[in-house]
């Protein structure tokens, strides 16, 4: 009986192998760190860190949706920072931040057209541009740092953009949840979000339906941009600073917080919020391997054997949950 009851929920909520993940692993650092995982200043920079991979995480899952792959989302992430940091000291942060927004989705427009026009796997032409626009970010920075002057570091605005903290938590955690909201609604309250899955599940099917399969992929490419520049700037809000190299294998994370989220691959099926408690979990792990002294060289090896894992584990547990 009661089987027959969660095996139905299981199944239409790809999320909860990666929520039952997430609540395991906070019992577990909490009762093995002597309190230095579970503490105030702690769970903020958790947060933090969770606010702009999530907004990143989520705009890969768009992109995946769709039976595509966005990897060049760790250097425009790094774009939007630079943009906005650049023009932060010129003219209002709030101008500035819309000005790299726009940057980011102008990346994941350059990157849609060349996809939808060309042919080429997405996978080949987002490698690329990866390496194109990290490349740009630091001839432009020539190693050096852009930064904001601390004394400049006040307002409203950038206080908005990441600069402070709201009951404890960075400020960027507000974004995280507007964005999840407004792609929710997206998705599931407006034709976008059929048309997305549809796109993903069969591409010539959804064809044959008279859904504009390449206008639905664009779409998810620029709002992947967007979203992945706007982590770039409440980031760079927090830091101050940022140089070149920032957002490095932040892709991989992005990519990994969907896979345990219960994103498919092979597009159709996706989870904003399994996207969001992925990017959660790993950066719970990558937080307690610091306070434990746990060199960072560990963190990929680790992040390889838990996307590997919870991939498999998800994979049994929908099984199951299909299973009479």
């Amino acid at each position: 009986m009661v089987a027959a009851t969660i095996k139905p929920f299981i199944s239409r909520h790809t999320e909860i192998g990666i929520v039952l993940i997430a609540a395991l692993l906070v019992v577990f650092f909490s009762a093995t760190s002597d309190g230095r995982w579970a503490n105030a200043y702690n769970l903020g920079t958790i947060m933090q860190i969770t606010a702009t991979l999530g907004l990143m995480s989520m705009g890969v899952a768009l992109v995946i949706g769709t039976g595509e792959i966005d990897i060049s989302v760790g250097s425009t992430f790094g774009v939007g920072a630079l943009v906005y940091l650049w023009l932060a000291v010129q003219i209002d942060p709030a101008l500035a931040a819309v000005a790299a927004v726009v940057a980011g989705a102008a990346i994941g427009a350059f990157n849609g057209l060349l996809i939808t026009r060309t042919g080429t796997p997405s996978l080949i032409i987002t490698l690329g541009t990866l390496m194109i626009f990290r490349g740009i970010a630091i001839a432009l920075t020539s190693g050096f740092a852009f930064s904001i002057p601390f004394k400049e570091r006040g307002g409203v605005s950038y206080w908005l953009l990441g600069g402070d903290t709201l009951w404890g938590f960075n400020t960027a955690w507000l974004w995280m949840l507007a964005g999840l909201v407004v792609l929710t609604v997206m998705l599931k309250a407006m034709p976008f979000g059929n048309r997305l899955l549809a796109t993903g599940g069969s591409a010539d099917s959804a064809l044959s339906r008279g859904v504009r399969v390449d206008r639905v992929k664009l779409s998810a490419f620029v709002l992947c941009g967007t979203l992945a520049a706007l982590g770039g700037v409440l980031e760079a809000g927090k830091l101050g600073s940022a140089d070149g190299s920032m957002g490095r294998l932040m892709e991989l994370q992005a990519i990994a917080s969907c896979v345990l989220g219960g994103c498919l691959l092979a597009g159709g099926r996706i989870s904003l919020l399994g996207a969001l408690v992925g990017a959660f979990v790993l950066s719970s792990i990558q937080s307690y391997l610091v306070v434990m002294g746990v060199k960072p060289q560990w963190f990929m090896l680790l992040l390889g054997i838990i996307v590997v894992a919870a991939a498999y584990g998800d994979r049994r547990l929908r099984h199951w949950s299909l299973k009479r």
